[in-house]
């Protein structure tokens, strides 16, 4: 334990086989998800994947893992919290 008496950061990785097959660890919760984008928080932050015909094949927060299958077309990282006009926004809105 370390001063804070905090616990580490869950281990995160991403692996990406073609453009098909995205494996997260270090997932902590998944806040939206259709066919064209999933949104989940990470142990390094906010993760945004958007593709067509997205499907979540496994999800096991206890292990901090999700399987995504379909076509990713993007995975990108949002660091700032962002208004409604912001990244999420334009995914969701």
């Amino acid at each position: 334990m370390n001063e804070f008496n905090v616990m580490p950061q869950e281990a995160h990785r991403l692996e990406l086989v073609g453009r098909e097959r995205l494996t997260v660890s270090g997932v902590e919760d998944v806040e939206r998800f259709d066919e064209t984008g999933i949104v989940m928080s990470t142990s390094a932050g906010t993760l945004v994947i958007t593709g067509e015909e997205l499907h979540i094949g496994k999800l096991s927060l206890d292990g901090g893992e999700l399987h995504v299958e379909g076509r990713i077309d993007s995975v990108a990282y949002e660091d700032q919290p962002s208004g409604r006009g912001g990244f999420w926004g334009r995914l969701f809105g």
